[in-house]
């Protein structure tokens, strides 16, 4: 497995990825909005300025199984409810442990980034997402309500400095 920034050398990859979790209809939390954009390149220019995006590609197949993004700076949504990390697993892909491998890769350039101290959440029901986190070290802090989606959000803390 490797974890790369995207580039559109793995357009066709990316956009497979994107229109299994379309088919699927689930959120596609971490990456930043791909289900928007149906051309990469402007999937491409936008996260440039956002966030440090990467895709999770297993190398066998170069299938695109993830996507993975720190967050820079928080607005307030973020620091409420989404935390510096998101990510997500294609659908076909879950239960082999994609997720937990990805976090674990990303927060050694969370340090770099000068963070920390990473918080992470997940919906109160993501039993999968919970795991993950807790397999990084993850620490609960709390619960909070979130009135847009009506969900509860689980946030957790990761300490890199520790």
């Amino acid at each position: 497995m490797k974890l790369i920034e995207p580039t559109m050398e793995y357009d066709q990859q990316i956009q497979a990825f994107r229109r299994e979790y379309l088919k699927y209809g689930e959120s596609m939390d971490g990456s930043s909005s791909l289900r928007k954009f149906e051309k990469t390149q402007e999937w491409l220019d936008q996260i440039e300025a956002l966030t440090t995006q990467y895709i999770y590609v297993r190398e066998e197949d170069d299938k695109v199984v993830g996507v993975i993004q720190i967050r820079h700076r928080f607005n307030e949504f973020l620091e409420k409810y989404a935390g510096h990390i998101g990510y997500c697993v294609c659908p076909s892909e879950r239960r082999k442990g994609y997720a937990t491998q990805m976090l674990s890769r990303v927060l050694p350039e969370c340090k770099r980034l000068g963070i920390d101290d990473v918080l992470v959440c997940c919906l109160a029901d993501n039993e999968a997402s919970r795991r993950t986190i807790l397999s990084n070290n993850g620490i609960y802090e709390s619960k909070v309500f979130e009135p847009r989606s009506q969900s509860w959000i689980e946030r957790y803390w990761i300490h890199l400095s520790r």
